[in-house]
């Protein structure tokens, strides 16, 4: 068959020059004593093909290998192979040579992979196949097929899966001790993490790169399906995903802030068979390249692997251990297999659920592009390259609550019209139209049913964004340092042992926060909206699946001057069974008792809390009163958050300030509240929203008018 030719890719970065590779730390093992080196041939020698050519002159100088013969249109410096090489111009002259090659190794652009691996399959020659292993599904089933029809062997190269750290992390996978690291209990899910930074020139490398396709022919040069494919495939292989099947679901959310095709900035999340959630978060736009990790969350600790580093860092109670392992050459390792039975470490079989990943990306809706009011630049000339503000933080907003772009609300993804409506709009009232906004049915109240949450967070639904008039967004959700916060909601922590907050419980019996598998969720059973008033009805379902309680939520908005609004939030909730309502200081914790109504605020400067009779976060946590402000600089203008305690209950008062900020009213402060079976218990609470900053004496006026 005709070989297409191999383009050939110079480029003065250094991965910029490898067209599906990204060169990876770590030196090859020695193998076993050979009669005869083995006959090797390289097809592609630029690009990562030049990393090939060092690692044969390696293993050519132990005696294990000669290379015979290589094919490129564009052939390498004189001198820059051993004189007995044969050089061609592509495959096809190469397989014709008499060079009997045992191994051929492909290393060329993603579209060649495909026609290129089935020409050497054909032949009678082992094939070492550079990553991805072809740009579709369809593919990568057709090099199965011939494969095995000829009874060849297939090395991918995800070089990762060489590392000896992989079988430390097995270990703590399985919620064992690796000899060189401590357990992290229990794993809950894997993220991985890729920081990286592209600039013009990377893209101006070949006419594919940064291409979905070309003439006609899929590529799929994106983020995640080349320069850090290796961190989505080193998260399958710890979850132990090999084939397409062992993946239940894979959702993907593609960006770009480049002027490509192709994805630069993407979450994929996926979920195995067995329930394990894997969430990769990975930009070629961040601030400045930072080695790329996969990170293993346990229920006693974390364990962080830097896998171009082959280094783990384990984090639990009893402090960090850190060890760098060693690497099996993936050449080398193809070559024992062939002579001892040594099993492949990246065989193309196991390469089947990271296909499964790439197919989804192929498949899915090209990326959507950043607007530019949302990327800088920086550098000049083809050095610049984009950068998208605060990525690092929004990178591990997704991976710690395993949530897409569009699920975290950024201003730069698309909307997330799964599971949420808009409650409340700055026209929804029709006789107070608002002056301030040019735009009358801007949402200023958004409900969000929270069903597609990870089940840590305790999925329940909850307002974000909450706006003021004028379109200041005074709630925050997913954050990095409690992805479980939720913006304007009711939630406890323990109702009969389950955890309708998210995140670890309080235990009095520990004396501390422990993770475990006790969350429960809260459903939607029905929803009646009317007029500046919705009304909904709520099933709060238990870790085992039981029915614990039944809860009526009512959201009311009173617009009351161009500037300011209420929400007036009621709730009655009734046990289905005996509960028993707790929180963290009704076990225990001093002074940590949330549970009940919450509002997470977002980021302000110069904050200011009081209450009508105290100042300050100290002064006021604790402490009952009628009303409790909070006011500050957030993003987009000043504003007023007035909170009117419930009058059914003196519940005291949460704030949180200095560590995040936050305000709850607390329904079970340092005692439970027992509720008999169908017995009901009411709480109703009010928050002034309002633009700009308001003083005491404003604010009692809008008690007083309660």
């Amino acid at each position: 068959m005709d070989t297409p030719s191999i383009e050939s890719i110079t480029s003065p970065n250094p991965d910029a020059a490898a067209p599906a590779h990204e060169a990876l730390a770590g030196a090859g093992s020695s193998s076993a004593p050979r009669t005869a080196p083995a006959r090797i041939a390289l097809v592609g020698v630029h690009g990562f093909g030049a990393h090939h050519l060092r690692n044969l002159e390696r293993l050519s100088t132990q005696g294990l290998v000669e290379l015979v013969a290589v094919a490129d249109p564009h052939p390498p410096a004189p001198g820059a192979l051993p004189e007995t090489t044969a050089i061609h111009a592509n495959l096809d002259g190469l397989l014709a040579g008499d060079h009997r090659p045992a191994v051929i190794i492909v290393a060329t652009p993603i579209q060649t992979h495909a026609p290129l691996a089935l020409s050497v399959l054909a032949s009678e020659a082992d094939l070492y196949l550079e990553k991805p292993p072809v740009a579709s599904m369809k593919d990568f089933l057709r090099l199965q097929d011939a494969a095995s029809a000829a009874g060849r062997s297939v090395q991918i190269g995800f070089q990762s899966l060489g590392s000896h750290a992989l079988t430390a992390l097995k270990k703590l996978a399985d919620g064992d001790t690796a000899d060189e690291l401590p357990a992290i209990g229990t794993l809950k899910g894997i993220s991985a993490t890729g920081r990286w930074v592209r600039d013009k020139a990377y893209y101006k490398r070949s006419r594919w790169a940064g291409k979905r396709s070309l003439d006609g022919v899929d590529v799929v040069d994106g983020v995640a399906t080349n320069p850090l494919a290796h961190a989505i495939a080193t998260a399958l292989r710890i979850a132990g995903a090999r084939e397409a099947e062992d993946l239940a679901f894979v959702d993907t959310d593609l960006y770009r802030a480049n002027d490509i095709e192709a994805d630069d900035t993407s979450v994929i999340r996926m979920k195995t068979i067995s329930g394990l959630p894997i969430t990769c978060a990975l930009t070629l736009c961040a601030t400045e390249s930072v080695e790329p990790y996969v990170t293993l969350h346990g229920t006693e600790g974390t364990a962080v692997f830097h896998y171009t580093e082959d280094r783990v860092t384990v984090h639990t109670e009893a402090g960090e251990t850190t060890h760098v392992f060693g690497r099996d050459d993936l050449t080398e390792n193809l070559l024992q297999h062939l002579s001892d039975g040594v099993p492949l470490l990246s065989p193309l079989a196991h390469s089947g659920a990271f296909m499964r990943v790439l197919e989804a990306i192929r498949t899915a809706e090209a990326p959507a592009l950043i607007a530019t009011e949302f990327v800088t630049w920086r550098g000049t000339g083809d050095q610049a390259h984009a950068v998208i503000p605060a990525i690092e933080d929004i990178l591990e907003r997704a991976t710690l609550a395993h949530a897409t772009f569009s699920e975290l609300g950024l201003p730069w993804a698309r909307p997330d019209t799964s599971g949420s409506e808009s409650l409340f709009s700055t026209g929804s009232d029709p006789e107070s139209p608002d002056p301030q906004n040019t735009d009358p049915d801007t949402p200023i109240a958004v409900l969000r049913d929270g069903s597609s949450l990870n089940t840590g967070l305790s999925p329940r639904p909850y307002l974000h964004p909450v706006a003021t008039q004028s379109g200041i967004v005074v709630t925050e959700h997913l954050a990095s340092d409690h992805p479980w916060h939720l913006g304007a909601g009711f939630a406890l922590q323990d109702v009969n042992g389950s955890n309708f907050w998210g995140g670890r419980s309080y235990r009095r019996a520990a004396g501390k926060y422990v993770d475990q598998k006790d969350h429960g969720r809260i459903e939607i059973a029905g929803t009646t909206h009317y007029p500046n008033l919705t009304q909904m009805d709520l099933q709060w379902m238990g870790a085992d699946g039981g029915l614990l309680l039944e809860e009526r939520r009512t959201f009311r908005r009173t617009l009351l001057d161009p500037r300011t609004w209420r929400l007036d939030l009621q709730t009655e909730l009734t046990a289905v069974v005996d509960a028993s309502l707790e929180s963290p200081g009704s076990h225990g914790a001093e002074g940590s008792g949330y549970g009940g109504f919450f509002w997470r605020l977002p980021a302000t400067t110069v904050p200011r809390i009081f209450s009508s009779t105290a100042e300050g976060e100290p002064a006021v946590h604790g402490s009952v009163s009628p009303w409790l402000a909070w006011t500050g600089e957030f993003d987009g203008g000043a504003a007023t958050l007035v909170f009117g305690a419930p009058p059914e209950s003196p519940d005291p008062w949460f704030v949180r300030c200095s560590g995040y900020p936050a305000v709850g009213s607390a329904l079970a402060w340092d005692s439970a509240v027992e509720l008999a079976a169908g017995e009901t218990l009411g709480r109703s609470l009010t928050v002034w929203i309002s633009d700009g900053t308001l003083d005491a004496s404003d604010i009692e006026g809008l008690v007083a008018g309660r």
